[in-house]
């Protein structure tokens, strides 16, 4: 069975910094897209980055770029997402999600939900003003 865990969430205040983590079990990292997505109160889920285990190649929606910044290690099946200057609209429940694939990666595929087979069970962020 495939699980993955995300790790790292909570309270912080805005400007600051928060590192996520997404363990998969029963699923090994060799060619797969690996991804964070985020669902603010009353909005829909976005996308948020998204990184290949094989050529960690990386995509960033533009209300992150630059301040955050994704990673993969796949010896230990954990995929990072370092967060950076904090604001409030990042407050949300962040998700990891992960495919095998088998075509190069785009941006529009990383973000593409229904794409994604496994899912974790969310972990709140919380950015206070």
């Amino acid at each position: 069975e495939v699980q993955l865990v995300e790790s790292g969430g909570g309270l912080v205040q805005a400007g600051g910094s928060l590192r996520l983590s997404c363990t998969a079990s029963g699923f090994t990292f060799t060619d797969d897209n690996i991804a964070w997505f985020r669902q603010a109160p009353g909005k829909e889920r976005e996308g948020v980055s998204c990184i290949g285990t094989k050529d960690s190649q990386t995509f960033y929606v533009p209300s992150v770029k630059g301040r955050f910044s994704i990673s993969s290690d796949n010896a230990k099946n954990t995929v990072y997402l370092q967060m950076n200057n904090l604001k409030p609209e990042d407050t949300a429940v962040y998700y990891c999600a992960a495919v095998k694939i088998y075509y190069d990666s785009t941006y529009d595929r990383c973000f593409n939900q229904r794409l994604y087979d496994f899912w974790g069970q969310g972990i709140q962020v919380t950015v206070s003003s």
